[in-house]
């Protein structure tokens, strides 16, 4: 059994598996801390089913608001709705979702690769197979609270709603901390004044359920050329074009894909529930531009992270996250109405600064 030393995530997933020796990971993940292993008496060697335990990482700062308590609990209720995502069971007090077996979209298609039709059609399915879901159906214990749910189709509440948390448990929650960081950005409160101006009046639609994370890395693609969807603890009820602007977003399709995803994705909707896609075309800019904008202040707080843990100080993590925020600063400039956007070298030199500080900070106290 696992020492003392060991995480709690490595512990519950040895207790459950009946030994340390068959778990692999953790595996790579932001949120969580994961293992996989067959459960006793099944096959180490593969061709059995393989389960993940998962705890949430300690101290884990959090960029986007959450709707469910459980997403092993949200998926057992999307059994029937949703195809190709995990199976769920219980194994004494803890769920576990199915491992499933293959290769992430990402692995197998860079950025600069077209997608598969057979692939794009089955995230196409998942699309309509979301705007289907009655939100109103789903028994799921809800984590926010009734009176900070925006009203059934009201989309300009539903984008304040994620503004405001932007700004409040992003960019005030962290303030004191990364505060001098942004400001030698560019970046203050007052950005947030000039993204809601350019953000309100959107056209009303009906919320469906959205997943909320629709990237290379959560979709899975078995031997078969099955594409599976993982990781919903982002899942929330909102607007299904914000769906559409996240995955796009992350996804960064080649132009000529990426308009007939659109396309694609305005006629699934339409047919799982009417009026899911009313004012796309002048709404989806819109969720974009806050999605740029988000963007900025996850990538910076991420990136100067991964320069604090670094026992010893090292260039190469600085220019390579110097070029990261240039970019994110660039695709954000005017949707935040910066002046401009700092030389690759002075955001370089800001996070340099910001580090070295923080170091000191961290030692004294």
């Amino acid at each position: 059994m696992p020492s003392e030393a060991t995480s709690a995530a490595r512990q519950h997933a040895a207790r459950v598996s009946g030994s340390e020796r068959v778990l692999v990971g953790p595996l790579k993940g932001y949120h969580h801390e994961t293992y996989v292993f067959p459960l006793p008496g099944e096959s180490e060697g593969g061709g059995g089913a393989r389960w993940k335990c998962r705890e949430p990482r300690k101290d884990l700062l959090w960029f986007d608001r959450r709707c469910f308590h459980s997403e092993e609990e949200l998926v057992r209720a999307l059994a029937g709705h949703i195809t190709r995502i995990p199976d769920v069971i219980d194994v004494g007090e803890f769920g576990l979702q199915r491992f499933i077996e293959g290769r992430t979209l990402g692995s197998r298609h860079k950025f600069t690769d077209p997608i598969p039709e057979p692939l794009i059609a089955q995230i196409i399915e998942l699309f309509g197979q979301l705007a289907g879901v009655d939100p109103d159906k789903l028994v799921v214990e809800r984590r926010c609270v009734s009176e900070d749910r925006p009203p059934d189709g009201d989309t300009t509440a539903f984008l304040e709603r994620l503004i405001c948390f932007t700004e409040e448990q992003v960019y005030l929650r962290n303030e004191q901390r990364f505060g001098e960081l942004f400001h030698s950005l560019g970046i203050d409160r007052r950005c947030f004044g000039e993204l809601r101006e350019n953000v309100l009046s959107m056209t009303p639609r009906p919320f469906g359920l959205l997943h909320g994370d629709l990237h290379r890395e959560n979709f899975i693609v078995d031997p078969a050329g099955q594409l599976w969807c993982i990781d919903w603890e982002l899942a929330m009820v909102g607007d299904p074009l914000y769906d559409l602007a996240t995955h796009l977003y992350l996804m960064r399709y080649r132009p000529d894909q990426e308009e007939q995803v659109k396309s694609r994705w305005r006629e699934a909707v339409e047919d799982a529930r009417p009026g899911s896609s009313l004012g796309w075309e002048h709404d989806l800019p819109r969720l974009l531009d806050y999605k740029r904008a988000q963007s900025v202040f996850t990538d910076v707080i991420r990136t100067a992270l991964t320069l604090d843990t670094r026992p010893a100080f090292a260039w190469w993590p600085l220019l390579r996250g110097g070029r990261k925020i240039e970019e994110v600063l660039t695709r954000a400039r005017t949707v935040l109405g910066l002046s401009a956007v700092p030389t690759h070298r002075r955001i370089v030199e800001a996070l340099r600064d910001w580090t070295r500080a923080d170091q000191r900070r961290r030692r004294l106290g």
